[in-house]
């Protein structure tokens, strides 16, 4: 065969062992980069294709035997990857502690390819009551059309997830800390019951990111993440990626190369730019999250804070323990309050941004206008709930525009 199967950039761990062993900041700057294989450039470059050539029917017979033994990095046909897909997607497997990555053309399409791979008609699957909005509805409106049943549980069951397991049960959906309400799942435990009766584990991973939470020491199956937040860093591009175990990695990816899911090679781009500076945004997000949190704690007009790194937060034993740092999201619940004077405190805040998305580099704040949805717990607090992200702005500065927005609240 006269071309190689793979480039360098995509097989650099394979050919650079000693890479394995750097620490996760130095992995994150040269870990799959390989400047000499194009031109001497700092990061993979953006390579947009379509179609693929092949030299010659053996040239073509090669690629497709080493694709079925599970070589990396081979150009078959667009959607399939190009080098700078794979580049990110060997990192991001590695940073995870997985065996393969692909990526998806957004944080939902990661979770809902990862969620239906398992499941066919006549299936259950077990799901967090705290989970992500969207993946609840694709739940509950899709795959109920499709005669599979979901049962929702409290986040925090623990071990006691084994008697809401049934014989048709193929899926225990977790997300930990949960979405916009932060409750901490036992993941292992949870893991452990799963894996007794046959079924797989998918975690959202998208609030610790793999810096602060490995999903496979865990027992995860199934990792996905919107790496449309920390990964990305910057509020520019849409993306997902799903990461497996080697024994959940064929099952996955012939389901996602079944449903066309793929990535634009601009927007991943971005992503593998991003990655670079995810450990020091992160630790940035942590401080600056930690020192609010603290602030937001001793406010007369605040009933919780939900930020599981905070001591004496809710879950805060089961992040120390399962997890290694905290990224900037977390929850506000304030004492009961009018409509207008939520409105009030939200419309006076200047450094925080309203809006859905979170994970870049700016301060954001999106009230939860209704109770959270629940059906297998209970939400205990009366008052409104505020999604708060902290960014990398002086943590003062976001003090002070908090407490312009306590001030305006207090008036109503």
């Amino acid at each position: 065969m006269n071309a190689p199967l793979t480039l360098d950039a995509t097989q650099s761990l394979e050919k650079n062992p000693a890479r394995t062993k750097q620490a996760v900041d130095t992995f994150l700057s040269h870990g799959t980069r390989s400047p000499k294989d194009y031109g001497g450039t700092v990061n993979p470059p953006v390579c947009r294709a379509s179609t693929i050539v092949f030299e010659s029917m053996q040239d073509m017979d090669e690629r497709q035997d080493a694709i079925n033994h599970d070589q990396a990095g081979v150009m078959w046909y667009g959607r399939k990857g190009t080098p700078t897909t794979f580049a990110l997607q060997e990192s991001i497997a590695y940073l995870e502690g997985g065996y393969r990555t692909l990526l998806a053309s957004s944080g939902l399409a990661a979770c809902i390819a990862a969620l239906s791979t398992f499941v066919k008609s006549g299936d259950h699957v077990l799901m967090s009551d705290s989970v992500y909005g969207p993946t609840r509805h694709y739940a509950t409106e899709v795959l109920s059309r499709y005669d599979i049943k979901t049962t929702f549980y409290d986040p925090q069951i623990g071990s006691g997830i084994e008697a809401l397991i049934q014989p048709s049960t193929r899926v225990v959906y977790v997300e930990s800390p949960g979405s916009q309400t932060f409750e901490m799942q036992d993941i292992p435990a949870i893991a452990d019951c799963a894996h007794r009766h046959g079924a797989r584990v998918v975690l959202d991973n998208t609030w610790a990111s793999p810096l602060y939470f490995q999903p496979f020491e865990h027992g995860v199956d199934v990792s996905v993440q919107a790496c449309t937040k920390y990964i990305t860093g910057h509020s520019d591009a849409l993306l997902g990626s799903i990461t497996t175990t080697k024994d959940a990695w064929h099952e996955v990816r012939n389901h996602v190369y079944a449903h066309g899911l793929n990535a634009g090679p601009d927007d991943i781009y971005l992503a593998q730019r991003g990655l670079r500076t995810l450990s020091v945004r992160l630790e940035r997000h942590q401080h600056n999250a930690l020192a609010v949190a603290h602030w937001l704690a001793a406010q007369t007009a605040v009933e919780q804070v939900l930020y599981p790194a905070l001591p004496g937060a809710p879950g805060h034993e089961i992040w120390k323990r399962d997890f290694t740092g905290a990224s900037g999201l977390m929850g506000l619940v304030l004492k009961p309050c009018s409509p207008q004077a939520l409105r009030d405190f939200v419309d006076s805040l200047e450094l925080f941004h309203l809006g859905f998305s979170w994970g870049g580099f700016e301060s954001m704040v999106m009230p939860q206008i209704d109770i959270p949805t629940r059906v297998a717990s209970q939400w205990p607090y009366k008052g409104p709930l505020v999604r708060l992200h902290i960014g990398l702005e002086s943590p003062d500065d976001l003090i002070a525009d908090l407490k312009t927005g306590f001030t305006r609240l207090s008036a109503r």
